[in-house]
């Protein structure tokens, strides 16, 4: 099939690389110039494991990128794949999705067939069939539903594992307006994923798709939340949260995953998709409790790590080293890391910041151009001469750090991830053990 992607961020390049390798012909649309010869290059635009190797197999032959809106008349289907990034009250700004949608719709009036529009974006309930059907049919001069579909298909990748995450889904979301086309199309489409992987296929309407990708989200990052409050009882009373942890997921209605207690949840998708429907609830009059204090829990973990570390160490004037940057491991991600509280916590609190991340310092430094932190090639160069250390990011190689620690100047270290082992001759704090 010739499919058609409009974006090539994070989601929109995974996608495109892995519908190339299932046989479609793929073509990613993009404003900016560098990303696109990337694409052609083979190389790239983001980190993530198993993609550069994809891009360079199929890039030239079933996958191409480009500038130009034209591309769209020579494909079947077309994915809207851009950002919904946050205003200032937490609610999504889709006046990326709309000026993407009026082209999509210019470009569309001109071709003959049918042809299908799927929503990936992130968006609120009621954003497709409010805006996305609207703009198109104002440009299109016609109902949508004659020539051209929609649907919406929420992505569920997670950073660092996308790849897999698109091969090996749990589940596959179609939501239409009741449109049988639409469907067959979408089922054609996925039918490799499906045959090789056998996801649940879930068969909704517009409004419900929609809503699917922020329940998901909003209910994970509250599993977090929970576990970061039970972990933070834990410590007050002396009880490791990770024994707790392992015993109460071994009951099959709460499950033994996202029960890692620690500094809590970043990344691009959990904070802007929490507050964004929070921010749609309280629009439509609805204030949910329970979503805002996973949000203030998520805020309380970094101060806390910042409490511990000042009960070992007079923090002004400290050289302290910050282990991770990205929001997790296996990212450049830096979108809501919990390491942007705990350095500018740092900062204001007098410390030297020294920080170390295997892949993510770059774009750390270009998000925070004004932190006035000292960056480092290593973890050892990181630790040495420091007055404490905080782990924030529960990078592999950090478990490995054992003799780097001797070089510290007091072998102060306060664990947001519990990835380093307690050993003699280090003060060692686990965040909620």
């Amino acid at each position: 099939m010739d499919v058609s992607i409009i974006g090539s961020g994070y989601v929109g390049t995974t996608v495109a690389a892995c519908l190339a390798d299932d046989g479609h012909d793929v073509v990613n649309v993009d404003i900016d110039e560098d990303i696109v010869a990337a694409i052609n290059a083979g190389e790239s635009p983001v980190h993530e494991p198993g993609l550069d190797e994809l891009l360079a197999e199929h890039a030239g032959s079933r996958l191409r990128a480009t500038t130009s809106y034209d591309a769209v008349s020579e494909t079947d289907v077309t994915f809207l794949a851009v950002g919904t990034p946050s205003r200032e009250d937490g609610s999504i700004d889709t006046s990326v999705v709309e000026a993407a949608t009026r082209s999509l719709g210019e470009t569309l009036a001109e071709k003959d067939g049918d042809h299908l529009v799927v929503v990936k974006s992130t968006v609120v309930p009621g954003t497709t069939d409010g805006l996305v059907v609207p703009t198109l049919e104002e440009e299109l001069g016609e109902p949508v539903g004659e020539s051209v579909h929609v649907a919406v298909n929420p992505e569920f990748l997670q950073m660092g594992s996308a790849v897999e995450n698109f091969r090996t889904p749990q589940k596959i979301v179609f939501g239409t307006a009741a449109d049988e086309w639409a469907l067959d199309v979408l089922h054609e489409l996925f039918a490799p994923v499906v045959e090789s992987a056998d996801p649940a296929v879930v068969e909704t309407g517009l409004r419900e798709g929609e809503m699917i990708k922020y329940a998901n989200n909003a209910f994970l990052a509250s599993k977090v939340s929970l576990i970061n409050d039970i972990g933070n009882v834990c410590k007050e009373f002396g009880v490791d949260a990770y024994e707790v942890a392992d015993a109460i997921g071994l009951d099959d209605r709460i499950g033994e995953r996202f029960l890692r207690s620690g500094l809590g949840w970043g990344g691009s998708c959990f904070p802007k998709d929490v507050a964004a429907i929070v921010a749609a609830a309280e629009d439509a009059g609805y204030e949910p409790p329970m979503l805002n204090a996973a949000v203030e829990v998520n805020d309380l973990q970094p101060r806390r790590l910042l409490d511990l570390l000042a009960d070992h160490v007079d923090l002004d004037g400290a050289r302290v080293a910050v282990l991770g940057l990205s929001f997790k491991p296996g990212t450049d991600d830096v979108r809501g890391s919990r390491a942007t509280p705990v350095v500018q916590g740092l900062r204001e609190r007098g410390a030297e910041v020294v920080a170390y991340d295997p892949v993510a310092t770059e774009k750390f430094r270009e998000k925070y151009p004004d932190l006035d932190v000292t960056y480092v090639d290593s973890a050892a160069e990181a630790l040495s001469d420091a007055d404490a250390c905080a782990v924030v990011t529960d990078w592999d190689e950090f478990a490995a750090l054992d003799a780097e620690f001797d070089s510290m100047a007091s072998p102060v270290v306060v664990d947001g991830r519990h990835v380093v082992e307690r050993r003699e001759g280090i003060t060692y704090e686990g965040l909620t053990w």
